[in-house]
C-alpha cells in the first residue's frame, strides 16, 4: 500500500473536521429549532397569542412613576428630619428603584426593600400583616419578608401592582407614613 503524500494528508484531515463541525452545527440547530415541529408563521404565532385564554396582562409602574413615588416619599421623610432610605419593587418583588438618603442607616436600605415586597406581596400595609404574625407566627419564616411597619402596596383596580418600602424613621408609624406619602403621589 503506497503512504499518502502529506499535502492529502492535511486535505483529508481538512475535510473530516469540516465534516464534523457542519454536523456538530446542524444537531444544534436542530435541537433549538425542535426538529419534530414545524417552524410556525411569526404571524400566526402573534395571532394565537392575542387569543390565548390562557395568559393575562397586568400592569406595572413605569420607572419614571417609581421614582416619582421613591422621591416623594424620601420628600416627606425629609421634611421631617428623618433620614430613611425608600424602595419601589413591581409585582413579582423585583426592584425598581431605591433611594438612600443622606445619613440613613446602613440596614435601612434591605429592609425598605422587604419591606415593599411584603406589602405588595399580600397587598396589604406591613403594619396589619405584622399584627397577623400573633396569629401565625411563621409568617415571618417566608425569605424575603419584613413584618414591620413602613410597607404599602400601590394598587390598580383593586389589584397590587408595587410595594414602597421606608426604613430608618425611629418608628415603624413613621416610616409607613412616608411610604403612604409616596402611593399617594402616584394618584395626582
Amino acid at each position: 500500500m503506497k503512504k499518502a503524500s502529506s499535502r492529502t494528508r492535511v486535505v483529508t484531515g481538512g475535510a473530516i473536521v469540516a465534516a464534523l463541525a457542519l454536523g456538530v452545527f446542524g444537531a444544534y440547530s436542530a435541537s433549538a429549532t425542535g426538529e419534530d415541529t414545524p417552524a410556525a408563521p411569526a404571524a400566526a404565532v402573534a395571532k394565537a397569542d392575542a387569543k390565548n385564554k390562557n395568559t393575562t396582562r397586568s400592569t406595572h409602574l413605569t420607572i419614571e412613576a417609581a421614582t416619582k413615588a421613591a422621591r416623594a416619599t424620601l420628600d416627606a421623610a425629609e421634611k421631617e428630619n428623618q433620614r430613611v432610605s425608600v424602595a419601589v419593587v413591581d409585582r413579582d418583588g423585583n426592584t425598581i428603584v431605591t433611594l438612600r438618603g443622606d445619613g440613613a442607616g446602613p440596614q435601612s436600605y434591605e429592609s425598605a426593600v422587604k419591606k415593599a415586597y411584603t406589602a405588595v406581596s399580600w397587598n396589604a400595609p406591613t403594619s396589619v400583616l405584622a399584627g397577623r404574625l400573633a396569629n401565625a407566627p411563621t409568617l415571618k419564616d417566608i425569605p424575603g419578608t419584613l413584618f414591620l411597619a413602613g410597607g404599602a402596596p400601590v394598587t390598580a383596580k383593586g389589584a397590587p401592582i408595587a410595594g414602597i418600602g421606608v426604613a430608618g424613621a425611629p418608628s415603624g408609624d413613621l416610616d409607613e407614613k412616608f411610604a403612604r406619602a409616596g402611593v399617594a403621589s402616584l394618584a395626582k
